[in-house]
């Protein structure tokens, strides 16, 4: 039978994957999207400007959104060793303190008190899985994966680029930045949909609402890009 922590531990890299997707991808279809849209509307006939542009885009984009899925894994790693270092410390210089508050965890589970007692002695054997215990069922912390911070921004970097070369692709078998933006924007707004629906259906949201919420932002991004861009033209 599989050990039921390696289950968790799949379960829980299941998911940082698909929320670093999801960060990833949103803003690379939605950012480099509304970019393309402005520009299209500002240098109609230069259009190798769009995609130079595009592309310097989706390199910054992409390395600041990995540097902050790198940095957001970091701080949840620091933050895990500093509560991880008070246990420890409150283990020595609290110990009583302690031991009522692993009695009172098991109070709260609905044990009777003696069975809560004796619980409570048999985890106070091992200090290493007393203060495993305290962490993550007093403060609830998952002790993070030593790797997530580069993970994370793999990840996160990886989808910004791959979400924000769908609107761009078009703009590089045109002639018209305009012929590029219509491309451009019924593909990106299928994908928007596509990618809203799956993401909804993961988080339990109604997937064709949530396709459509993604999308109607996308849009709108874009036609503002589009819209500004055309007032200061015409200004």
């Amino acid at each position: 039978m599989e050990p039921t922590h390696l289950h968790l531990e799949e379960h829980l890299q299941s998911s940082d994957l698909l929320t670093d997707i999801v960060i990833g991808m949103s803003d690379g279809l939605t950012v480099p999207f509304a970019l393309a849209a402005g520009l299209s509307g500002a240098v109609q006939g230069n259009v190798s400007l769009i995609w130079i542009a595009g592309i310097a885009e989706i390199a910054a984009g992409s390395i600041a959104m990995g540097l902050g899925g790198y940095l957001a894994g970091k701080t949840e790693q620091d933050h895990y060793n500093s509560e991880l270092k008070k246990e420890y410390w409150e283990l020595e210089h609290k110990r009583e303190v302690e031991i009522d508050e692993v009695r009172r965890v098991f109070i709260e589970w609905g044990l009777s008190p003696a069975t809560a007692e004796e619980a409570t002695m048999e985890i106070i054997k091992d200090d290493d899985r007393w203060v495993e215990f305290m962490m993550k069922h007093e403060l609830g912390l998952q002790k993070p994966d030593p790797k997530r911070a580069k993970k994370s921004a793999f990840n996160i970097g990886t989808s910004y680029i791959v979400g924000g070369m769908v609107p761009l692709v078009p703009y590089f078998f045109v002639e018209n930045a305009i012929d590029g933006l219509k491309v451009s924007a019924i593909i990106t707004l299928i994908c928007l949909y596509i990618f809203g629906f799956f993401k909804s259906k993961i988080t339990g949201i109604n997937p064709w609402l949530g396709g459509l919420k993604v999308m109607m932002i996308g849009a709108v991004a874009a036609g503002a890009a589009f819209t500004i861009a055309k007032l200061i033209e015409a200004a």
